[in-house]
């Protein structure tokens, strides 16, 4: 039994607590400790002193800084009734922001709904109104064709009077699938238009740019020889989810034969 005490007692791992190292590493770490502390804990009378002398020397740096507030602000005081100005750093002048663009100017264009280029000297677009006159009168319009059958507005009027742009109506009602009812003649008529150069540069619209524009638009690429695909491509561009089948049947189906141009081109 004591020959296993010796063995346990001459352990390094278990004689630790009573090793020299470990006697140093306290007093090292009591001496941090006090070091750090506001006040000394080794015994109650020390520490009963040493926090009223910690007070009393918080108290007289928060007095100084308070005194120190105090005669500033009396000090200000007393130059404001004398009439003296505080000296200030001069501070960068703002700059000066931008004037806010005008609704309707020079500056501002705003293009009619489904606005494009077809080709060199013909757009496409929905119905203009008096927003979108700017950016027309931009475009130095010759001609317009409307797709519309009511009456063009009073104010679109004045507005053709006025820049010297002539208007071309070709009425086709707005319909919906399936009571499809769209006249081949009246498209037809408003080609001839289009492929007249005297009328360039020339706007073609209906309400919303999509299927009776779309319409005069697909039948204009079957004589610029497009393929179907493409010609169905760009239609679907414009009429989005309300693409119809039946514009897309009567593209494939219209009848270029009987016009004098093969090949409409106007690009220069």
């Amino acid at each position: 039994m004591i020959q296993g005490m010796e063995n346990q007692t001459s352990n390094p791992l278990l004689s630790l607590s009573s090793s020299p190292l470990r006697e140093e590493k306290t007093s090292v770490h009591g001496r941090l400790s006090y070091r750090f502390l506001p006040f000394n804990c080794s015994s109650s009378h020390s520490s009963v002193q040493d926090f009223r002398r910690f007070s009393k020397q918080s108290s007289e740096a928060a007095g100084r800084i308070l005194r120190y507030i105090l005669l500033s602000m009396v000090k200000q005081a007393l130059a404001v009734a004398a009439g003296e100005e505080e000296v200030v750093p001069e501070a960068e002048p703002a700059r000066p922001l931008p004037p806010p663009p005008t609704a309707v100017g020079p500056a501002v264009l705003v293009p009619p709904l489904n606005f494009a280029m077809v080709d060199y000297g013909v757009f496409r677009s929905g119905f203009p109104d008096a927003a979108n006159f700017g950016f027309l009168r931009a475009l130095h319009l010759r001609s317009i064709l409307c797709l519309c059958p009511e009456p063009y507005p009073d104010a679109n009027v004045d507005f053709l009077r006025a820049n010297g742009i002539r208007l071309f109506q070709f009425g086709i009602d707005g319909y919906k699938e399936p009571f499809a009812n769209i006249p081949e003649d009246t498209i037809r008529e408003a080609l001839e238009v289009v492929l007249d150069i005297r009328n360039h540069p020339l706007l073609i619209h209906c309400n919303r740019g999509k299927h009776r524009t779309g319409c005069v638009v697909g039948c204009l690429r079957k004589l610029q020889r497009w393929c179907l695909a493409s010609i169905f491509d760009e239609y679907r561009c414009f009429a989005a989810a309300k693409a119809r089948v039946s514009d897309q049947m009567f593209m494939e189906q219209f009848d270029i034969s009987s016009f004098k141009l093969s090949q409409a081109s106007f690009s220069s």
